[in-house]
């Protein structure tokens, strides 16, 4: 894991790939309770049998927003931003679905620092993030993610 103590260290990582978080496995029930959650049962998310004989995927697959939404959880795996007074989650930008995730696969956050700007005080940067399935040759998914932080 990458440690990161102020802006200049963070600048110091433009344009580089900064880490990948560790394998995480979406099992059926983080997808049922993802979509108790979210109020989104479609049957191609929690019906196993009805996936496996009607689906596309002969399978159950991942929410597309329940991928999205490990973003924060992976993303401390890969750097621990240190000395701030407040992080923000700002915002995602140009996010494209490459590939569905099935049940039981196992995925991993990849993260590059495309930019970084000091604004009064507060820094902004924008990681590109890849979501990347274990054994597939395309990514679940390529976008920006913006991240705020209060640095003391």
């Amino acid at each position: 894991m990458l440690i990161i103590n102020s802006f200049e260290e963070y600048a110091a990582l433009l344009g580089k790939e900064i880490g990948v978080s560790n394998w995480h496995k979406i099992d059926q029930e983080q997808i049922n309770k993802f979509a108790d959650a979210t109020l989104d049962h479609q049957w191609i998310h929690v019906d196993k049998e009805k996936a496996e004989t009607e689906g596309p995927f002969k399978a159950t697959i991942a929410h597309g927003y329940l991928t999205l939404s490990l973003i924060p959880y992976l993303w401390k795996q890969i750097a621990d931003v240190r000395n701030i007074k407040m992080e923000i989650n700002y915002g995602i930008e140009s996010f494209k679905f490459g590939q569905a995730v099935l049940v039981d696969s196992e995925i991993q956050l990849k993260a590059k620092l495309n930019s970084i700007a000091n604004l009064r005080g507060v820094t902004k940067v924008i990681i590109e993030a890849t979501l990347i399935i274990k054994d597939q040759p395309k990514p679940a998914y390529t976008g920006s993610v913006v991240f705020l932080y209060h640095f003391i």
